[in-house]
């Protein structure tokens, strides 16, 4: 069992840049995969960005260019940095991980309010 929580989000106007964290409660370096995902409003949750664990990211049309997630294991953490925000990035962004099988751990989500 690993539990994720994630922290970092907030209140940011257009054209800005937040960065949020995800710390796990245990050792993540047998992780296969650590990401990040968001849910909108009224939509279905969206698979933003993931990172494994020999350091291969992979991210959404949506945000590619403009996020970036990294890892680092001696701190047990993921982070997605988030620029040039857009009102359309508002959302819940909830941090997940797995092993090599089926299993999949999820915090519980940070809120993310981009508004002039």
């Amino acid at each position: 069992q690993v539990q994720l929580a994630e922290s970092g989000g907030g209140s940011v106007q257009p054209g800005g840049s937040l960065r949020l964290a995800c710390t796990a409660s245990r050792s993540t370096n047998s992780l296969h995969y650590m990401g990040w995902s968001r849910q909108r409003p009224g939509e279905q949750r969206e698979l933003l960005a993931i990172v494994t664990s020999g350091e291969m990211t992979n991210y959404a049309d949506s945000v590619a260019g403009r996020f970036f997630i990294s890892r680092d294991n001696a701190a047990r953490s993921t982070y997605l940095q988030m620029n040039n925000l857009k009102p359309e990035d508002t959302a819940v962004y909830y941090c997940s991980a797995g092993y090599n099988g089926p299993r999949e751990f999820w915090g519980q989500g940070t809120q993310v309010f981009v508004s002039s």
